[in-house]
């Protein structure tokens, strides 16, 4: 990655507004071309162990810079990082899969299921509660624990329907989302070692989202 990039979303920070980003369009251009190499080269190498991925396109991977602010109390037009959602069927689809999310100061390779439906909530319980074994073998795993201390995601604070405390996963059941994640320094996203780095997070993860894709798909 190019330090240029994140200098672009570095004063982006303190300048979001369209006044300023119509000033700094080219900047922006070559920051967002220069992101979007990497995320072919990321999607090149995710095919190597799951070559649905290697199907897509960049452009079906990486999120627009516009916020929507319909909703919003922050009116500030743009999101200050880039990110991209490596999935089969891309950014869109409702399948496990890998994040990359590059700002300054708060870079980060994740993957899993945010938020999922309840439908695909449902399977997902119901599959670390039928194979509980195979899933604590995998996320308890002292390599896997090196790179993901915890499972992210709220938690509920009662054991969902079907299911109660006495359940040795009731840990896990009560997550509402199925996500981890691991820091990547703005150091490291400017050496040649960034795409080995970021796929040495992917590789220890590719088993947790196998689990989940078995379960959503």
């Amino acid at each position: 990655m190019k330090q240029t990039t994140l200098q672009f979303l570095h004063d982006l920070q303190s300048n979001n507004n369209k006044e300023w980003m119509d000033v700094n369009r080219k900047s922006y251009d070559a920051a967002r071309q220069d992101f979007e190499q990497f995320v072919a080269d990321l999607i090149g190498a995710l095919a190597q162990f799951d070559p649905a991925i290697g199907e897509l396109q960049a452009k079906q991977c990486i999120f627009r810079l516009q916020r929507d602010i319909r909703f919003s109390k922050d009116k500030s037009p743009y999101k200050t990082n880039f990110g991209a959602a490596f999935s089969r069927g891309g950014r869109k689809s409702t399948a496990a899969g890998y994040y990359f999310h590059l700002e300054p100061g708060g870079s980060f390779a994740g993957g899993g299921v945010w938020m999922p439906e309840a439908d695909q909530l449902r399977r997902i319980r119901q599959e670390i509660d039928y194979n509980f074994d195979e899933f604590k073998a995998i996320v308890e795993d002292k390599k896997f624990k090196a790179y993901f201390p915890k499972i992210d995601g709220e938690s509920l604070s009662r054991p969902p329907k079907g299911y109660d405390d006495t359940n040795p996963a009731i840990h896990y059941l009560k997550l509402k989302s199925f996500t981890v994640g691991a820091k990547v320094t703005d150091k490291e996203l400017t050496t040649s070692g960034l795409l080995q780095k970021t796929m040495d997070i992917y590789t220890r993860m590719e088993p947790f989202i196998r689990f989940l894709n078995r379960a959503v798909e």
